[in-house]
Parts: structure tokens; sequence; C-alpha cells
């Protein structure tokens, strides 16, 4: 997943939210509704979360150093990881403490202005949707024929996931704070109006739990696809090498670090065996343009006994 397609969502939604977190919030100085401010209070962390992933990607790009020789790629999970954080604490913990003010002292929404919550929740739903259609549009663009779970769940690249899900948040939440405000203004009991915040800060905090567990995932370090390890597999054997170990390690969303033991015959020079790494590398990195780092160890391959095959999950071992 190209790094263009992430930051075509990420400014998308980032002048879509900013707009919106104006308007709410003119609509709770005119109404003082609960799910206004809940509301502002999430576009704003919303913005902030945006702006975190636009810092993280240019950060990332810096070129390796000798503190850091594998470059600085993770920096993007760090920083979606740090999305999750601010979602939970800024926006999902703020609403539930604003509906609970609220439902302890309930009041109606009234004066001239009642109708501005409805028209700038209604204008809100129009932009989040166009900032959603983006997101989604730019997603298919990697997403193939996975579901929109597990294209969240496997994607390497974090801007996208994050940006589908906040969207995604934002449809459901300005729905809620519909909800909440349409039933006070019908009832004129504010209560409706803290119970639409409430279900905000709950669909935040659950939402920036899910980030938070699939952004750790990638902070930890996962393997390539089961189709990249696949091709790259297929390549190292396609001049009969056969493979002793593959291992495979995401530095970030774009680089990839291939490290192999691979068999070589006893009776080969140190100039045969060189090439057959060369050969092995660039193959690798025709079929897997994101691996950026190889590492090919050559050894004799021995068959495994039963024992030492049921007990070694990586499989045959070298000499």
């Amino acid at each position: 997943m190209s790094a263009s397609g992430g930051n075509k969502a990420v400014v998308a939604a980032l002048s879509a939210n900013l707009v919106i977190a104006f308007l709410k919030f003119l609509a709770f100085a005119l109404t003082r509704s609960s799910s206004m401010l809940a509301e502002a209070i999430h576009s704003v962390a919303d913005s902030g979360n945006q702006v975190l992933l636009l810092v993280g990607g240019k950060r990332a790009a810096r070129q390796a150093s000798p503190e850091h020789p594998f470059g600085y790629g993770r920096e993007r999970y760090i920083y979606a990881f740090i999305v999750s954080i601010v979602l939970f604490s800024v926006g999902g913990l703020f609403a539930l403490y604003e509906a609970y003010s609220k439902w302890q002292d309930p009041h109606p929404i009234e004066g001239q202005w009642w109708w501005v919550p409805l028209a700038v929740l209604v204008g809100a739903i129009l932009a989040e949707g166009f900032s959603f259609r983006t997101a989604m549009r730019e997603s298919n663009r990697t997403r193939g024929k996975k579901s929109w779970i597990d294209f969240v769940r496997t994607a390497k690249a974090p801007e996208l996931p994050v940006v589908l899900l906040e969207d995604f948040g934002a449809l459901l939440g300005l729905l809620f704070a519909l909800f909440g405000v349409s039933l006070t203004l019908v009832t004129g009991n504010g209560v409706w109006d803290a119970a639409g915040t409430a279900m905000i800060g709950l669909l935040l905090v659950a939402i920036a739990a899910v980030l938070a567990v699939e952004t750790k995932s990638l902070l930890l370090g996962e393997s390539a696809t089961a189709s990249d390890v696949r091709r790259i597999e297929e390549a190292i054997t396609a001049d009969g090498t056969r493979i002793i170990h593959l291992k495979t390690l995401h530095l970030g969303p774009e680089e990839l670090l291939v490290a192999a033991k691979i068999s070589v015959d006893k009776c080969e020079t140190g100039e045969h065996i060189a090439e057959a790494i060369d050969g092995a590398e660039s193959r690798i990195r025709e079929a897997v343009p994101i691996a950026r780092l190889i590492y090919l160890e050559p050894d004799v391959y021995v068959q495994p006994q039963p024992q030492q095959a049921a007990g070694d999950p990586s499989g045959p071992a070298g000499r």
C-alpha cells in the first residue's frame, strides 16, 4: 500500500473534520447540547489524529542512520498507536464524562437556535460521508478480495485503516448525536441528549481499543503476508535451491526484511555460492519489491530426525 494513497485519505478527513469541528462548537455555544460538545471534541481529536498520521509518515521517510540502521519505517506505527490513545482519552472518556454531567443535570434545548444542531449534524454527515468515501476508494486500490474486517486486521500501512475506522465511527457518532438531539427536542427532556452523548463515548472507546490492538501487533513486528511469503519461497527455489528456514519481518509498511538459510552443495566453491545468493536476492526483489533488506545464509542441508522435526517449528536445520 503506497503512502500517497493513505495521505490523500488523511488530508480529506482532516479538511472535513476542521470545518465540522467549528460548526459543532458553534452549535454547542448556541444550544448547550452535550451531544454537540461531545461531537465537537470528537472532531478535534480526529483532526489531531490526522495531523499525527501525517507527521508519522514524514518522519518515517528519513534515511537510515548508524543509530537506526534499519531505518525509521516503524514511526508510522508509533504515531498510529498514539492516535488510539488520543481517541480513547480526548474523545471517548471526555464524551462519557460529559454524558454523566448532563445526566446529573439534564436540560432541554430551547431558544430560537434549536434548529442549529440538526442542521449542523446533517451537514456533518454529508461531509463525513465524503471523507469516508475517499478512504474507501483509496483502500479498494489495495484491498483486493479481502473483507473490510480482514483489510483492517491485515493492512501493514496504518493510515487507511485508521481513517476508515475514524470516519466510520464519526458517521455512527453523528447518528447517535442526531438521535439524542432529536428526542430532546421532541420530548423536552435533556436525558436523551445525555444518552446520545454516552453512546458516542462508548463508540469511541471501542474504536480506540480496536486500533490499539491492531497497531500493537504491528509495533511488535509482523511477518510478510502469506502471498508475499509464497512468492519469496518460489523466488528462492526457482533454481532448485532448498530452503532450510525462512523468516520475514516488516520494518515498516513498505519495508520488508527477509532472512533465510538456504542449502548449498558441499563441493560448491565460494564463487558459485556467492552467485547463487546474488541470483536469489535478485529474484526475491523482483517478486516482492518491498523486500529491501535480504540476508541469505548458505548451509548444507541435513534431513532432520523425527524428534528434531517435531520439536523445531522452524523446520529442517542446517549442519
